[in-house]
């Protein structure tokens, strides 16, 4: 007798690689004929931009530019003055279940930038990079939810349902923006751009059929240089509102939506130095979960004749938490020369690490903060300091946890006794999935010709129930039904109480 399974197919990813990779890349750089010599280095600033990522058989490959801007004070001239350097990088990671169909999710970050000058005319910048990457491999899950046979085989089946959060669709979409920015009023004119940097957030992002819409603010932040030689800062709010095609997700699942730079080019406009040509490459990485109801052959039995199951294991996660926790810190700076203002200040993310004890998972980050201030003299100075930064969430044993930091919104720096106040936010989104095993059956093999040995099984058995046995174990060791049993001792429910007498009839 041919006994079919009934099978349920389901398009998911999977999770190959969830990893950080680190980087360290060094240049050595000529100063430009049009920039005066070197007399002292006050600043160096990286700001990172994606060029390429790509998954190939057992191996990814990262790709991207470190863009420093060295400022420096001159040997023999006014004000200060900027060098750019543009560093390239390429980072990798083998993995055996990477491969051309893999799915490439990569976030490069500074953790820290330097430079130093070998002579007045020769700059040695050294830049260490952090790319957060995730490699997710499309596969056809296939589960057993059920048996079609005929009633004479005496087939027992016992289904259940299990709940699992799967990756439905991992996409993403490249994007632009370009303007041209007016300084305000209030504000002196540029003479020089020294530094330019970009926060990109996702405020806002909403699946609505097959679309996923998300807002966000990209927020440009400019260091320039005045006629009189003084420092000033300036930041525009620039919106953005895209649309990304998704397939296959409901309206509430979970997304993680990540934008960054893939180019960066700010460069001053006329010659008032009252605009800024602003040129934004962007791109938009999406990674959608969905919590799943999956129907599951847990066992399966005949009453008629012999049979054989094969099984295997499963493992599904839970969603326990995706959320967000921020954290705010709040430091004093100590200064070499007493601080007269801040000109300018900025924090890197560094490594990203947890540890846990019980239910209490600790989360912990480093970061850099560094300060570009003039002292009561005059002079530009700079001062760095690494503090370490944590936060503490709840979770099951069990649980695994994932997390990224980031340092969104806007950053305080003021002179204060003995130094130089900061205050920040950091946030640390995590994601806790809880995993759960199981085993269920996907083949199944019944013989005809082996009909089951009920001998010397006696018409009737009187069974008490153990700890813990469900009705489903008794009807199967005795090749009876869970009905038959039920009708036989009149029980109203399939509970069992334990040590209650059980009358098994024998099936006939």
């Amino acid at each position: 007798m041919e006994l079919e399974c009934k099978t349920t197919h389901l398009n998911c990813y999977d999770t190959v690689l969830d990893t950080t990779l680190y980087q360290e890349e060094t240049l050595e750089s000529i100063v430009p004929d049009a920039c005066p010599d070197i007399l002292r280095i006050v600043d160096t600033e990286a700001v990172v931009c994606l060029k390429s990522k790509e998954a190939q058989e057992g191996r990814i490959e990262v790709a991207g530019t470190a863009r420093c801007a060295v400022l420096y004070v001159p040997d023999g001239a006014e004000g200060l003055r900027r060098m750019t350097i543009s560093i390239p990088f390429t980072c990798s990671a083998e993995h055996a279940g990477l491969g051309s169909s893999c799915r490439l999710m990569a976030v490069p970050r500074v953790q820290a930038a330097d430079a130093r000058s070998l002579n007045p005319r020769k700059v040695l910048t050294r830049v260490s990079l952090a790319v957060e990457v995730q490699v997710f491999a499309p596969r056809t899950a296939s589960f057993c939810d059920g048996v079609e046979c005929e009633s004479a085989a005496g087939i027992q089946q016992l289904g259940e349902t299990q709940s699992a959060c799967l990756v439905i669709a991992v996409e993403e979409k490249p994007f632009t923006f370009s303007d041209d920015l007016n300084l305000s009023g209030s504000k002196p004119a540029m003479e020089e751009l020294l530094k330019s940097r970009v926060d990109l957030r996702c405020s806002e992002s909403k699946i609505i059929g097959n679309k996923l819409i998300f807002k966000g603010e990209a927020e440009l932040q400019l260091l320039y240089r005045e006629p009189s030689g003084a420092i000033c800062p300036a930041s525009f709010e620039l919106p953005f509102s895209q649309i990304m095609e998704v397939s296959g997700v409901e309206e509430d699942a979970d997304c993680t939506l990540q934008v960054l730079l893939t180019g960066c080019d700010c460069s001053l406009d006329g010659g008032e130095g009252h605009t800024v040509a602003v040129s934004l490459a962007m791109l938009a990485q999406a990674v959608v979960r969905e919590e799943r109801q999956i129907a599951l052959l847990s066992d399966v039995y005949s009453t008629v004749y012999e049979l054989n199951a094969e099984r295997r294991p499963y493992t599904f996660y839970r969603l326990m938490e995706h959320t967000e926790r921020r954290v705010m810190v709040r430091e004093i700076l100590e200064t070499v020369t007493p601080a007269r203002e801040v000109c300018d200040v900025y924090v890197t993310v560094g490594a990203v690490s947890q540890s846990r004890e019980g239910s209490q998972v600790n989360l912990s980050a480093e970061t850099t903060v560094n300060v570009v201030y003039r002292g009561e003299d005059g002079s530009l100075c700079t001062v760095a300091r690494t503090l370490p930064c944590s936060c503490s969430v709840e979770l099951a044993e069990g649980a695994s946890c994932t997390c990224r930091c980031t340092c969104p919104g806007e950053r305080f720096a003021t002179p204060a006794g003995g130094g130089i106040e900061v205050r920040y936010p950091l946030d640390f989104r995590y994601l806790a999935l809880m995993p759960h095993n199981t085993t269920g059956v996907y083949d199944i093999r019944l013989d005809e010709s082996a009909l089951r040995n009920t001998a010397g099984q006696p018409s009737i058995v009187l069974r008490m129930v153990g700890e813990g046995e469900r009705l489903w174990d008794i009807a199967k060791a005795y090749g009876t039904t869970m009905d038959d049993i039920v009708q036989a001792n009149a029980l109203g429910e399939d509970v069992l109480p334990m040590g209650q007498l059980l009358l098994i009839p024998k099936k006939r």
